[in-house]
């Protein structure tokens, strides 16, 4: 497969829970190999639905789902499973064993690898999330951010090629947000894993992702490049989210104060390389 290989399709996919609600309406997007992808939405907005049927968890639903050309509902649960995994909001959902290895190990075991494919494959995955040296650790020893660490390798031990991560930074003190986002940017670039990460955070965006969708009441409103996809603050308003910080700042700096600004950066090196050259513009004035 080349770089632009489409993963994962959703075709006109809508979804209705059990009482008649609407979950997910007209879904429309595309996962390339390769890329780290985040689905942004206000709590409510269906992000974990959408997720969940990406992952075949959720599959009486409206449309299709493309797995590497297959309708994941034409797939066997293992032939999805080799390919994509899901990790949960909250890791001890997902976490069942009593030591950090028997945890990582029980996918590839359940797959049916030899015991030494088991161990090498337990010490790569543990490798690739910053935990190597802690499998004899017990699961409630772990910090919360550890937990999710261990979610995520006991997917990479099966070998999982597509990461898809409900809100992986919920309930993470601002460091641990960014060691995670570390993390993730790290199997996304050094090791080809494929991520689609479900968010509300909006300041975390535009520093990781190179795609992003909005999501609002169960409809994609926008997608594309982060700097296509954030617009003015009531914009972003009316699907209950809002511009990152800095963003903002140079919103107001631009259409309130009148500063003269080519475009809204997203970042703060953005921003500092844009004021730092208006000032040095003014000065040679």
């Amino acid at each position: 497969m080349d770089k632009a290989t489409v993963r994962l399709r959703l075709e006109d996919i809508s979804y209705a829970y059990p009482d008649g609600t609407q979950a997910l309406q007209d879904i429309n997007l595309s996962v390339r190999k390769g890329e780290f992808a985040g689905v942004l939405g206000a709590n409510g907005s269906g992000k974990s639905t959408l997720l969940k049927v990406m992952d075949g968890l959720i599959r009486d639903f409206k449309g299709q789902v493309l797995l590497d050309g297959a309708e994941v509902r034409k797939l066997a649960p293992k032939e999805i499973y080799r390919k994509v995994g899901l990790v949960f909001q909250n890791p001890d959902d997902q976490l069942f064993a009593p030591s950090v290895f028997e945890d990582v190990a029980f996918g590839p075991l359940n797959m049916g690898f030899t015991e030494k494919d088991v161990s090498e494959r337990v010490h790569n995955a543990l490798e690739a999330v910053g935990m190597e040296g802690q499998a004899k650790k017990g699961i409630n020893r772990l910090s919360f951010g550890q937990k999710k660490r261990i979610s995520i390798a006991g997917l990479l031990a099966m070998g999982h090629e597509i990461l898809l991560l409900d809100e992986p930074t919920a309930g993470l003190d601002p460091m641990g947000e960014y060691r995670m986002m570390g993390l993730l940017t790290g199997l996304n670039r050094e090791r080809g894993v494929t991520i689609v990460m479900a968010t509300h955070s909006v300041d975390l965006v535009p520093i990781f992702l190179n795609r992003l969708y909005i999501l609002s009441k169960g409809r994609i409103k926008r997608g594309g490049l982060p700097e296509e996809v954030f617009t003015a603050p009531r914009e972003m308003a009316e699907v209950k989210l809002r511009l990152p910080h800095i963003a903002e700042l140079i919103w107001k700096l631009k259409n309130e104060d009148g500063m003269k600004l080519d475009k809204i950066p997203l970042t703060v090196g953005e921003a500092r390389k844009m004021l730092l050259h208006l000032l040095e513009k003014d000065g040679n004035q």
